[in-house]
């Protein structure tokens, strides 16, 4: 089981190399147990190579040396919601320059509904390399699915890697969207979600996450092993 899961932490790394959600920095896990997680190498995401070793992180405790400092934020998700089983840490376009103006977006088509009630903010431009800010930026991210750090990137949380990866690729897409509404002068009159038709929209019907999934690893050369194809449905959208 753990040969598998670490071969989905390295083909969720490339993948979000792939998709331009990271670049030099930023990091994945997925979560072994209560008591455990695997995080990717600790190198650019997209040079990540077949086979290479994952590291195994205590939910609780010091982090192993070698694994980056901003694992504590991994670690703060994996404490405080035990149904997390995966985390991303990423940095990609347009959320780094919303978060970069202090703004999160607001609920204005399907992909942002995942995060109700809102995508979260830590306003500090700091490196989280200590417990305390870790601490900080998880109290920022709320019930959220996802937190945005001014200046410094985001992090979101899944109920699988899969799913977080997913998640990533929608908050990118979420902030795309609020920065068009900004350049078009719009942000404060165009429409929003509002909670009901949000509770509504956010599904996870019709293989969601698997599709959006499928699309983001198709090609890696251990795709096959980490995770089984999508069977086919005749409910999918």
């Amino acid at each position: 089981m753990r040969d598998t899961l670490a071969k989905t932490v390295r083909v969720a790394a490339r993948a979000l190399g792939r998709a331009g959600l990271v670049h030099a920095y930023g990091h994945c896990s997925a979560r072994i147990d209560a008591d455990q997680f695997l995080v990717c190498p600790s190198r650019p995401m997209g040079l990540v190579r077949p086979g290479e070793a994952c590291t195994t992180v205590p939910v609780t405790g010091a982090l192993p040396a070698g694994v980056l400092g901003e694992v504590r934020l991994h670690q703060r998700i994996y404490q405080a919601r035990p149904q997390a089983g995966g985390v991303v840490r990423f940095m990609s376009p347009n959320m780094m320059a919303l978060a970069a103006l202090g703004r999160v977006p607001r609920m204005r088509h399907g992909f942002a509904t995942y995060f109700a009630p809102g995508v979260g903010l830590w306003d500090d431009v700091q490196l989280v390399r200590d417990d305390d800010k870790a601490a900080g930026v998880i109290a920022a991210m709320g019930e959220s699915a996802g937190v945005l750090m001014r200046g410094n990137g985001a992090v979101v949380a899944g109920a699988s890697l899969e799913e977080a990866v997913g998640l990533a690729w929608y908050l990118e897409d979420v902030c795309r969207v609020e920065l068009a509404a900004l350049s078009a002068g719009l942000a404060d009159t165009a429409p929003v979600i509002g909670p009901e038709a949000a509770a509504a929209r956010a599904t996870r019907a019709g293989l969601i996450f698997e599709r959006m999934w499928d699309h983001l690893t198709d090609g890696d050369p251990e795709r096959a092993d980490a995770a089984p194809p999508s069977p086919p449905s005749p409910l999918a959208d």
